[in-house]
């Protein structure tokens, strides 16, 4: 199976240094393979609809070219429709006495930090078990280096948590029955819910964890912060069972581009190309050039993507010798 028959892709790596633009590249390139595509941005700073030129505002899923989709996730409203749902799934679990008080402690824990990531995730956890059978495959876009990380070891700190929650359910259910002393098993359609929400977390990490199925790549640029970054980022999912296969090295610094300040320029990226290569042995290298102008118009976007792909295609070809 090669890097372009995944079902699902996570694009990730520092500000800066083009995730967008390899994700709207890495999309492209595979709707124009015939493929139907989501691409689905989880960076609070949206910035894939200035790339397609259109606005993808709303938090809905808009047509961005043939075969491809776009999803820019509202966090703020993904929050907000979390709690709403959470409110939802309670009401008529607790007594209506106690709905009011529930309802205030679950307002104040969505104030907290880290409640915007576990709605993201939630977002995340379905377009990957359900919206993904509308699609051949989803690439995230996702934000900074450290939010990513953050998103992509919550399914493992969620279940741990949620493990707990169900544990502490059934011994107060255990304690209960036996202060009945009629040792029926008590019915708890709360326990039904979290083990519920247990299974679908365990589903997508099953999912996130499998190779033949998740793609994860990092972007970086030949320079200094990036590349320690990067590889600390690797190294961190590397401990969560998340293996980073792939690597983008953006921007370099083309053969064709001439005086005095490129070629000083260049003999600086030389070094850090020379450890990138060995720093990174382990994960596949695309390398895209610095192009004369900015990724300005869908013009621009396609041919990057289309360096994208004849630069995948040739690592297919070595990997296949």
């Amino acid at each position: 199976m090669t890097m372009l028959d995944k079902k699902i892709y996570f694009i990730g790596g520092k500000g800066g240094v083009g995730k967008s633009t390899t994700s709207a590249a890495m999309a492209l390139l595979l709707a124009q393979k015939g493929k139907k595509i989501l691409l689905v941005s989880t960076d609070p700073a949206h910035n894939t609809g200035d790339l397609f030129h259109r606005n993808f505002t709303g938090g809905k899923i808009e047509r961005a070219t043939r075969n491809l989709d776009v999803l820019e996730i509202d966090s703020e409203q993904e929050s907000r429709n979390y709690i709403n749902g959470v409110k939802g799934n309670l009401k008529g679990l607790v007594k209506a006495t106690m709905l009011e008080e529930v309802n205030r402690q679950i307002d104040m824990a969505a104030s907290s930090p880290g409640s915007e990531e576990a709605a993201l995730f939630d977002k995340i956890t379905s377009l990957v078990l359900e919206e993904i059978t509308n699609y051949d495959a989803i690439v995230f876009d996702t934000a900074p280096t450290g939010h990513t990380i953050r998103l992509l070891t919550l399914p493992e700190l969620m279940g741990v948590w949620m493990d707990g929650l169900l544990e502490r359910r059934k011994k107060a259910n255990e304690n209960y029955a036996q202060w009945m002393n009629d040792g029926e098993v008590v019915d708890d359609p709360l326990y039904d819910k979290l083990n519920e929400r247990k299974n679908r977390f365990k589903r997508v990490r099953e999912i996130l964890l499998d190779g033949r199925q998740t793609e994860y790549v990092f972007v970086l640029n030949a320079e200094r912060l990036p590349i320690l970054e990067t590889a600390k980022a690797i190294e961190t999912l590397h401990q969560h069972g998340i293996h980073v296969n792939s690597i983008v090295v953006n921007k370099v610094i083309p053969e064709e581009a001439d005086g005095r300040f490129m070629a000083q320029r260049r003999s600086n990226e030389r070094l850090y190309l020379d450890e990138i290569a060995e720093k990174f042995k382990n994960q596949r290298q695309v390398f895209l050039p610095l192009l004369e102008q900015d990724i300005s118009s869908l013009s621009s976007l396609e041919l990057i993507s289309g360096l994208l792909g004849k630069q995948i295609d040739m690592n297919i070809e070595q990997s296949q010798k």
